[in-house]
């Protein structure tokens, strides 16, 4: 592994995060592509691609910018979450499954910014 970032747990969390939500977005209904799919697939690459950005030749300062952004996006997966949740979109088991990834994600992103203070 070459880039700083690929050495980040959080990192290949997100990357694993990312995949797992473009699997249940190919169940959603045509009806959502532009929608809730989109929204939530966007957010969900953003948080790998916000720390992969903000990692390689960037201040800790920088960086810690960075992490604050997919610390927000990881947020707005899980609002995603919910509204598929609302709008019948995804069962519970995976809801339990992907609240509690970003959940972990969450943790390990506030880990990470502390530790660039």
């Amino acid at each position: 592994m070459s880039f700083k970032f690929e050495k980040l747990v959080v990192w290949q969390k997100a990357v694993d995060l990312s995949a797992d939500i473009h699997d249940l977005t190919k169940t959603f209904p045509k009806s959502e592509l532009f929608i809730l799919t989109s929204q939530i697939k966007r957010a969900a690459d953003s948080v790998s691609l916000n720390i992969a950005e903000g990692s390689t030749g960037q201040s800790n300062a920088e960086f810690n910018k960075f992490v604050g952004y997919a610390l927000r996006s990881d947020i707005e997966v899980v609002g995603c979450l919910y509204l598929a949740q609302k709008r019948n979109l995804i069962s519970d088991e995976n809801f339990a499954k992907l609240y509690q990834q970003c959940e972990e994600i969450l943790a390990m992103l506030n880990g990470l910014r502390n530790s660039l203070k």
